[in-house]
């Protein structure tokens, strides 16, 4: 099986990140790998991968799973999460078996696999994407089905790795491209609106009259987006609402 440029233009042409997500879940689940769990960061630094509110997180787990893995922090000693964030490409699960042999593992790690081993989280592979800035990561953890071990999973990516690999990568790079905010954080239309303009370098008062509207109502406009954002100032707010890509966006 080769990938076809009518499935890549069906990806790149998809307008909403929930439809890249739904049509890749799909997509995925043909080559057996049923759960899947998408992570980028643009706020690593070197003990941390940032605040997880700001994490782009895209999951097919269930609740019980993810809930856990990310919302009381095992993931960050996950085994396979500290590959991607040290390594390109992809790779075998079975790297963790080769380390539980040797002795390589850590109190947490083997943690982890025991969580993962509860939930059926065994056999799978995961991709690292090349970063742009040292700051940012992205990854994608692709678990198989229950039926499968992993010498299942690595027969499955001898023969069809490679398009798995590009669907991954083009997927990767479409999501990066479109709007993703949680619920919490997500700007009015008018909070976009005034710190795209701060972005082109107007001041306030030029844009209260380009709204139309008094100086004091771009401030509170301009506070409630720092807010929303969860950052001090309006310049941290701009570079946020960029990474989002929540800023010059068409309204639907």
């Amino acid at each position: 099986m080769t990938v076809s440029t009518a499935l890549i233009n069906e990806i790149i042409n998809v307008s909403r990140i929930e439809d890249v997500w739904r049509m890749h879940v799909r997509r995925m689940a043909d080559y057996g790998f049923d759960r899947i769990m998408y992570g980028y960061t643009r706020y690593r630094t070197e003990i941390s991968l940032g605040d997880p509110d700001d994490f782009v997180l895209l999951t097919n787990h269930h609740r019980d799973y993810s809930d856990v893995f990310i919302g009381e922090g095992l993931y960050f000693h996950a085994p396979m999460v500290r590959w991607a964030l040290d390594n390109e490409g992809a790779c075998s699960w079975s790297v963790m078996a080769r380390r539980m042999q040797s002795g390589e593992m850590s109190d947490e790690e083997r943690k982890v696999i025991e969580f993962n081993r509860r939930h059926g989280v065994t056999a799978g592979y995961s991709i690292s994407f090349k970063s742009v800035t040292p700051r940012s990561k992205g990854a994608i953890a692709l678990t198989a089905r229950r039926d499968l071990d992993q010498q299942a999973v690595d027969d499955i990516w001898a023969s069809h790795g490679h398009e798995i690999l590009t669907i991954n990568n083009v997927v990767h790079l479409r999501i990066l491209t479109l709007p993703y905010t949680t619920r919490a954080r997500t700007l009015t239309r008018r909070q976009r609106e005034v710190l795209a303009w701060v972005g082109d370098g107007k001041t306030i008062q030029d844009i209260a009259v380009l709204m139309g509207v008094a100086p004091a109502t771009v401030e509170k406009h301009l506070r409630l987006a720092r807010e929303s954002l969860n950052v001090e100032t309006t310049a941290q707010a701009v570079l946020k609402a960029a990474f989002q890509n929540q800023m010059y966006v068409l309204d639907p």
